[in-house]
């Protein structure tokens, strides 16, 4: 049942609906029925819509203001190492926002170079404005999908008795808004971002405040707490404004973007800037200065000495100078758009009162006369514990209800962006009556970073990394396409075109690779017609020399003109090389994967007593917080026994026997 000491109201038709109104109380208006609703206008929300309209689900997105969807709140950014994995798999989905960065990039990078493909990070600023007006064209123009302004104050959640059972199920069937409407719908996803009870910090000053200049989410995070659902309080921060026209960029290290920029979509050749009219960025770092600022006004920084957490890998100035002291760090000034002059400064994430945070900044080289558009700020905000999710971002406590970004304890575009997609999908799923849609660990980052949520839960906002992925090898951002695009279109959610973009890209890799295999020669031969040095003797294909770091296709064309179509293909030679580069551990990484799969093929029924499996009181508690969907996500729960998760996985092998004996019998 719901606790709450605001009254339940029943209204007409809908008495059956138990509700907390907030200014639903006085005056009640009902709308029109949805399939899908999504609460939030940011990366996850945006996401969450058009995956849900693109599968035809009548879909409705509620947001505070229309011109704010699509807002980069933080850095001009999309992707990098671990994150730009997230956006090759996303835009493998049909995700929208990897389009989207292809055409407002102002700087297009791959970090990482010097290390193998799998790892190599795609990355590219973006101009704010452009990138907020391509997302709104899209939102704007796909089908199925409504928008509508107005903040959403609470839930409308029906309990239902199981039948045989004393089991009250709640279902969420809509939400209630500030305007005193109650909007009807199958599915709800709320994407809220840093605005549950979110409070703003300068120095010691603080208050209410999703982010600069929009209103918290008060009655909505209300209605989640009272709902039984486990919440925290995370924090995160950005850093100062500068003007463009006061740094003295001649004094600092400019880096380039790469001269043949990378689009982040497999539909794009191209990206809409031209090469040379992209835009560098400038590297500086701190001074022993900045050092001594922060730790003589610690005693004028609330942010900084509350205790709720924030994120470990994209610190505050002040964090960093207090956990490594006497250390210089990297500032890097980032361009916001084509035609601004504001500068956003990565690496000076402060909280500091105003004039402490211009003297700070001006106290680094190249800054010395810097002015600010805007102080840096910190932001406080509730967040749901991710273990009270499914791997299809459903609640547990309430059926019908998907969250998705930060709220679920997440920090970044990226990593909100895919959840978003996730939810969307599986709300649009549940609409149809199909089973949900998930990625496990071995078939992608967005699997690893919703399972480790919901596993593992967060103590600090959760950031991808490509060490967090047991299978990085094969998880690269060069076939994304290749792992998810079928599985996607299977789901409805992949439009034809890109399913045969995929399919045909598909299909060339494996002619390419047999191709290149059935080009054999003495390893010699190999050495004096590439002019490259090989210790082996034994005849080997093309396909084994392309392994060479000196290698190319391009180069083997020249040996072997039957190849100058495969040459000619730019993406096509690219992934060749890169398919070579892992093809001798390839079948040892396989042979992995297989193995972890065979656990999570092992599905642990939804309603499954952990009271009645002799383990601990701790395991129990632990696996009945968590409740996980297989074996293999219940031997990752920190803290669950080796021993226990056999003791579960007998349990489950003798409900198997006993259902196949029944259906046997029958």
């Amino acid at each position: 049942m719901w606790h709450s000491v605001r009254s339940v109201r029943h209204v007409g038709k809908l008495s059956k609906f138990h509700c907390r109104w907030c200014s639903c109380r006085n005056s009640v208006k009902h709308s029109a029925h949805y399939d899908v609703i999504v609460i939030g206008g940011g990366h996850a929300g945006c996401e969450a819509a058009t995956a849900a309209a693109r599968m035809g689900a009548n879909t409705l997105l509620l947001t505070h203001k229309v011109h704010t969807i699509g807002e980069m709140s933080c850095n001009p950014s999309f992707g990098g190492i671990g994150k730009g994995h997230l956006m090759k798999e996303i835009d493998a989905l049909d995700g929208v926002c990897a389009r989207i960065c292809d055409k407002a990039g102002i700087h297009f990078k791959i970090l990482n170079k010097r290390k193998g493909p799998a790892v190599w990070g795609p990355r590219a600023q973006i101009d704010r404005e452009l990138y907020r007006h391509y997302m709104q064209d899209e939102i704007m123009s796909t089908p199925n999908l409504s928008i509508k302004a107005v903040p959403v104050e609470d839930l409308i959640v029906e309990e239902q008795k199981q039948s045989n059972t004393d089991v009250i199920k709640r279902i969420c069937k809509g939400v209630c808004t500030s305007d005193g409407t109650s909007i009807l719908g199958h599915t709800v996803v709320i994407t809220t971002g840093t605005f549950l009870r979110g409070e703003i910090y300068i120095g010691l000053e603080r208050w209410a405040a999703g982010r600069h200049g929009d209103q918290p989410s008060i009655g909505l995070a209300k209605t989640l707490e009272e709902a039984g659902f486990k919440v925290g309080r995370l924090k995160t921060g950005t850093p100062a404004r500068l003007n463009g026209k006061s740094i003295c960029f001649e004094r600092l290290q400019g880096h380039q973007a790469d001269t043949a920029p990378t689009p982040f979509s497999f539909v794009n050749n191209t990206v809409q800037i031209k090469p040379e009219d992209q835009i560098p960025c400038y590297l500086t770092h701190t001074t022993p200065e900045v050092e001594k600022i922060v730790l003589e006004n610690l005693h004028l920084n609330t942010h900084v000495k509350e205790d709720t957490n924030g994120p470990r890998y994209c610190p505050s100035i002040e964090s960093k100078v207090l956990r490594f002291k006497h250390r210089s760090h990297q500032v890097w000034l980032e361009p916001e758009g084509l035609n601004s002059d504001v500068i956003y400064p990565q690496g000076l994430s402060c909280t500091l009162p105003e004039h402490l945070q211009r003297d700070l900044i001006r106290k680094v080289p190249g800054l010395e006369n810097a002015t600010l558009f805007r102080p840096g700020y910190g932001v406080e905000y509730d967040f749901i514990d991710p273990r009270q999710l499914k791997p299809s971002l459903e609640t547990h406590l309430i059926s019908n209800l998907y969250l998705a970004g930060q709220i679920n304890g997440t920090t970044g575009y990226e990593e909100a962006a895919a959840q978003g997609l996730v939810a969307g999908m599986n709300a649009a799923l549940r609409v149809q009556d199909k089973p949900s849609f998930t990625i496990g660990r071995t078939e992608g980052y967005i699997g690893v970073l919703i399972d480790d949520l919901t596993t593992q839960g967060v103590t600090e906002p959760y950031r991808m990394f490509t060490s967090r992925a047991e299978f990085r090898l094969y998880l690269r951002p060069d076939n994304a396409d290749q792992r998810l695009t079928i599985k996607g279109f299977q789901e409805g959610c992949v439009t034809d075109h890109r399913y045969q973009m995929a399919a045909s890209m598909a299909t060339k890799i494996v002619t390419g690779i047999d191709l290149l295999n059935s080009m054999v020669m003495s390893t010699p031969k190999w050495c004096q017609k590439l002019n490259i040095h090989m210790s082996k003797k034994e005849k080997i294909s093309a396909f084994d020399v392309l392994h060479h770091k000196d290698v190319t296709i391009e180069k083997l064309a020249q040996v072997y003109p039957e190849l100058q179509h495969l040459a000619e293909d730019t993406d096509l030679s690219k992934r060749l090389k890169i398919e070579a580069h892992y093809a001798p551990v390839m079948w040892q990484v396989q042979a992995d994967i297989e193995e972890v799969r065979k656990d999570e093929e092992l599905i642990l029924p939804e309603d499954l007593d952990y009271r009645s499996i002799n383990i601990s009181e701790e395991m129990r508690e632990r696996l009945s917080q968590v409740r996980p969907t297989t074996i293999g996500a219940a031997s990752r729960i920190p803290g669950v026994t080796p021993a226990a998760v056999v003791l579960l996985l007998r349990q489950v092998r003798k409900k198997i026997a006993r259902h196949r004996k029944h259906v046997s019998m029958s």
